[in-house]
């Protein structure tokens, strides 16, 4: 009996002893880090004759081309992420990059580019197609971008960093590894020392199980535990990029420009004529260019004694160039780099020809479309007008969604003047009758402007005409029209009609309606006091100054009110 109970007993012990030797394996297993190792070009596969591209600290959504050893990122990534002027002419196959002195040409698969005139050559294609896509050699990008890479093999993968300021990182303090996932028993991919910094992304909000999400100098990202990192800590990542400095043409006074609309020869004989009443003009424009063909050529209006006449006066001639002429698509023109470049050099020939100070561009009812073609014209007419001394100055509407691809910022930039017309807030097309230039639409004009415009460069442009509106039944149905008149027909309309003005607060502007033959006329007056409301505006904001749409639209006594606030 007693040796069957001491045999029980042993026999206990050992299921003990064997149930333990389980509990401690498992345990031992459970808590003992997996040595295995998983091969990074498993881990990140990328397909051959590519890089992986770590952007930041976050993994893009596209990789890089790897083309006999040269890495090369797509157009449309370029473009947004790192340098938006870089342009691309898909009708003659060119790549364009413009700086402010020069502008630099790269065709596809070729070696060599032009800077200017003069050829270059390089170590590598600027440029490639892949299939249709358009790609830019990395090294080329980065020498005009405030952004730079470092390249790694096996895997081929690429960190770009194009965000600057405080990133959130942490050092090693007991020797590590980096896993595939947030357990000690996912593979290791990198080993890590005492005294490596990893970076945590997210700030260090992705926190699972103890580990870290981080990701190391070369790219690899991957799970760390927290207790081997030190307490983390920002340093600011910073760039040694050197932007180019756009330099300007600043004039040291207040601009006083007023447009004289040129339909002839004989109208450039009246320019004292119509000067005659004014006072402190600094600037004239007037409409002499304009492009007649979709191969960018000029008809041109201009005349040699009429500059002489206003230089004698002391007043500069900045010419304007519109695109009014319906049968030339202004598109077309300026999508295709021969006929911008043929456009561009016209008109310095034709500013050195009459010694013309500027250039004033008004090219209006752009597409969408259009709308980056137009920007790269003014950039590379920037670099003709930078190098002959040559003021340029664009003509844009007030900000607002429907015209953002003007990109007022871009023209702030590059151009000497943007010249913002304060006006047509209501015009021939509008659905309702209303103001020409409220007080509220210059003063919205003003702030939403300078976002974008430095103040030493902007100009606002105010009319020198209302708009006279017809309300009236036309086959029983409600019907709208208008005509634009100058201060002294508007004037002379209300006294024919007996019509009686009344000072309209909200608009800033005098208010009169008068009916005739069964029709509602209504008018918002421009004159001596609703001008000067403006000018206020303007000079309270400290602009460069002011133009005027048109000469000989304004009665005399303005030019005291803006010689009061210009000068």
């Amino acid at each position: 009996m007693k040796k069957r109970t001491k045999l029980a007993f042993i026999g206990t012990i050992a299921v003990v002893v064997v149930v333990l030797a389980i509990v401690v394996s498992y345990i031992v297993e459970k808590n003992t880090p997996s040595k295995e190792v998983k091969a990074l070009s498993e881990f990140y596969q990328v397909p051959e004759g590519e890089a992986m591209v770590i952007m930041d600290d976050i993994v893009y959504e596209r990789n890089a081309k790897l083309l006999d050893g040269v890495l090369y990122m797509d157009l449309e990534t370029i473009k947004v992420k790192f340098n938006q002027r870089f342009y691309w002419d898909a009708i003659e196959n060119v790549l364009i990059y413009t700086t402010p002195t020069e502008i630099i040409k790269a065709e596809v698969g070729t070696k060599d580019y032009l800077v200017n005139k003069n050829k270059v050559s390089s170590n590598y294609p600027i440029v490639k197609m892949v299939n249709t896509e358009v790609y830019v050699a990395l090294p080329f990008v980065a020498e005009y971008s405030d952004m730079r890479y470092k390249a790694y093999e096996n895997p081929d993968l690429v960190v770009i960093q194009c965000k600057w300021g405080d990133y959130l990182f942490a050092d090693v303090e007991n020797a590590t590894q980096i896993r595939t996932g947030a357990s000690i028993k996912s593979p290791i991919l990198k080993e890590l020392n005492k005294g490596d910094r990893v970076l945590l992304i997210n700030n260090g909000g992705n926190q699972q199980n103890g580990f870290l999400t981080v990701m190391t100098e070369e790219g690899i990202r991957g799970f760390v535990r927290k207790k081997n990192l030190s307490n983390s800590y920002y340093d600011k990542v910073t760039s040694n990029f050197e932007a180019p400095v756009y330099e300007s043409i600043t004039k040291d006074y207040k601009i006083n420009l007023t447009w004289h609309q040129v339909t002839n020869q004989e109208a450039n004989k009246k320019l004292a004529e119509v000067l005659d009443s004014t006072k402190g003009v600094t600037t004239i424009s007037p409409t002499w260019y304009r492009i007649n063909s979709a191969e960018g050529t000029l008809a041109s209006l201009a005349s040699e004694s009429y500059i002489e006449k206003a230089h004698s006066m002391g007043i500069e001639v900045w010419a304007l160039v519109d695109n009014f002429d319906p049968t030339v698509d202004t598109f077309e023109v300026l999508s295709k780099t021969s006929s911008r470049e043929r456009l561009i050099n016209e008109l310095i020939a034709q500013a050195i020809k009459y010694n013309l100070d500027g250039i004033n561009i008004d090219f209006e009812s752009l597409s969408v479309e259009t709308g980056p073609h137009y920007i790269q014209f003014l950039r590379e007419l920037s670099v003709k007008c930078r190098s002959n001394q040559i003021v340029l100055s664009s003509d844009t509407y007030v900000p607002a969604s429907y015209s953002k691809f003007y990109d007022r910022q871009e023209q702030g930039a590059v151009l000497d003047y943007v010249i913002i017309m304060a006006y047509d807030e209501h015009h021939s097309k509008s659905e309702e009758a209303g103001s020409v230039a409220s007080i509220g639409f210059l003063q919205k004009a003003i702030e939403d402007t300078l976002l974008q415009v430095p103040k030493e460069k902007l100009i606002m442009g105010i009319p020198f005409y209302a708009r006279l509106w017809k309300e009236y039944t036309e086959l029983g149905n409600p019907a709208l029209a208008s005509e634009a008149v100058s201060m002294t027909s508007a004037e002379k309309t209300l006294e024919a009609n007996k019509a009686t003005k009344s000072w309209d607060q909200t608009t800033g502007q005098y208010y009169a309606e008068y009916e005739k033959d069964g029709a509602k006329y209504k008018i918002w007056l421009e004159e001596e006091e609703s001008i000067e409301a403006k000018l206020k505006l303007i000079s309270e904001a400290d602009l460069a100054g002011v133009a005027s749409w048109r000469l000989g639209f304004e009665k005399p006594s303005i030019w005291n009110v803006i010689q009061k606030y210009v000068n």
